[in-house]
């Protein structure tokens, strides 16, 4: 009979210090929740020019590779493996997340350091470009697990995927949900539909209704801030298409808050968190 793998989280990397921060990230959950890591680096045109500048071969990538993945086995003991594809960033990242069947994709997104500069718009297209769930990770370390995770809420429109990939998340990863939710009586019967799936799937929660007056956002970190979060997670928006999604100006200052808590990004689609997770 054929042993069934751990799952796994893939790391893109181009081997800059917030690339390696988001590994590290990956691996200490990992650790804490028997997952497997895969180091992936995308040999495109921006790798491939810094390697004729610095007269280096594609042995200098897988060299990096297994460098980067000695030391999480060292610091963690988890199994790390390695990968160097050549492609594009914008597609190949989320092409091998679908063929590992990853079930998290760690982003580090950086200012104009590292070959690829995942930063501003390089980022969330990446983002947007895959079906796994992406956490965006800053510059800044975090702890270990994800015990406290933010869910803003800001209309009554569309709550119900999040609800489900949060109420999973909560459970596979032993996680609160923090429900952070726009004011107004007509939100009331939104967070009473979330409370309601929390309770029955067992998953702790607390809820929290910004002020009325003031910016949301910066409430949202904020809030995210001042509660130690570990996590904030935000869904798309699916174009009109249905075949690629959107971000906007709330999820941008979001994913870049400026207190670099990470940020899962959920793109939307039919919930199956145990297609991803083979347990």
């Amino acid at each position: 009979m054929e042993t069934v793998k751990n799952p796994l989280f893939l790391v893109p990397t181009d081997f800059s210090e917030v690339c390696a921060n988001a590994a590290q990230r990956a691996a200490s959950l990992a650790k804490d929740f028997n997952y497997r890591i895969v180091l992936l680096h995308v040999i495109d045109k921006n790798t491939q020019a810094e390697l004729k500048k610095e007269n280096k071969d594609s042995d200098w990538v897988n060299d990096r590779l297994n460098e980067l993945a000695g030391s999480l086995v060292k610091k963690y003991v988890v199994q790390v493996d390695a990968i160097a594809r050549e492609g594009d960033i914008f597609t190949t990242i989320a092409e091998v997340a679908e063929e590992l069947k990853a079930s998290l994709i760690f982003l580090g997104t950086h200012g104009k350091v590292g070959m690829q500069k995942l930063t501003g718009s390089f980022a969330l297209k990446v983002v947007t470009s895959s079906e796994i769930p992406t956490i965006v990770v800053q510059k800044r370390a975090f702890g270990h697990g994800l015990d406290k995770i933010v869910m803003p809420i800001t209309s009554d429109a569309g709550p119900w995927a999040k609800t489900k990939w949060a109420a999973a998340i909560a459970k596979e990863f032993n996680a609160t949900i923090m429900i952070f939710h726009m004011p107004g009586e007509e939100m009331e019967d939104v967070i009473t539909m979330i409370t309601n799936h929390f309770q029955v799937n067992n998953v702790q929660f607390t809820v929290k209704a910004a002020d009325k007056s003031g910016n949301f956002t910066k409430q949202v970190i904020d809030y995210s801030t001042t509660e130690n979060a570990a996590m904030i997670l935000i869904m798309t928006n699916p174009d009109k298409s249905l075949k690629t999604y959107l971000l906007g100006s709330y999820d941008e200052d979001i994913i870049f808050n400026t207190s670099q808590i990470p940020v899962m990004c959920i793109n939307p689609r039919d919930f199956n968190w145990k297609k991803i997770v083979p347990r």
